[in-house]
């Protein structure tokens, strides 16, 4: 399986460690160092676990929005989105835990109109606040017939968000944009309209679960 760059590091630097525990273990045989070891090569694994890319394949289309993350939906809600949709917008929001794919993806085909970063909180992700007041980078998306706003949020664990890409780039559905670190949240907010396919507590995948559908034929 792939894994995303940003877990070469983190995997080298444990396989490293487990290398060089090895050797002073088989030199001085202190079983210190062989456990020592063998809780390096755990951690090299579970890096390699956590920082999983899969490719994705699933239903597309236009009409469809699709997940831009895995996780667990924690909130359906209308709200006021001022920044890019500039009014009313439906925010779905995915909680994602330290075991889901930390991928994220575009969520319909488009040119990146909108792209902010903000620094700020680390609150724990499923809490209302963290959508305003936690660290954040915001991707405004126009498909040509509607915008759509994917923002990814930090959580009390996860320390870095990574977004691959710029604004004035195209993006396609199901296109990887970024990466959050150890446990966050990624909220989409969606035009008013559409008709939401997911429900609160359902899983969802990135690249693959459609989140909404817009009517046939809608501006």
């Amino acid at each position: 399986m792939a894994i995303a760059r940003e877990g070469y590091v983190f995997i080298a630097a444990a396989s490293t460690l487990a290398l060089v525990g090895f050797v002073v273990a088989a030199v001085s045989g202190s079983w210190i160092a062989w456990l020592a070891s063998y809780l390096a090569v755990v951690v090299a694994l579970a890096f390699a676990f956590f920082f999983r890319d899969p490719e994705r394949v699933g239903e597309r289309g236009a009409h469809l929005i699709l997940a831009p993350a895995d996780g667990r939906v924690v909130q359906i809600t209308e709200v006021q989105e001022p920044t890019y949709l500039g009014g009313p917008a439906i925010r779905v929001s995915i909680f994602l835990s330290l075991f889901d794919v930390h991928v994220q993806r575009a969520p319909a085909a488009g040119v990146v109109e909108y792209r902010d970063y903000k620094p700020g909180r680390f609150l724990a992700a499923w809490e209302e606040r963290a959508s305003v007041e936690n660290e954040q980078s915001s991707i405004g998306i126009n498909t040509g017939e509607h915008k759509l706003l994917v923002r990814q949020i930090a959580g009390l664990v996860a320390k870095r968000i990574v977004t691959y890409v710029e604004e004035g780039a195209r993006v396609e559905q199901g296109q990887r944009i970024g990466l959050i670190r150890f446990g966050s949240r990624v909220d989409t907010f969606l035009p008013p309209g559409v008709e939401v396919r997911v429900k609160v507590g359902d899983r969802a995948t990135a690249g693959q679960t459609v989140l909404a559908e817009l009517p046939r034929g809608a501006p």
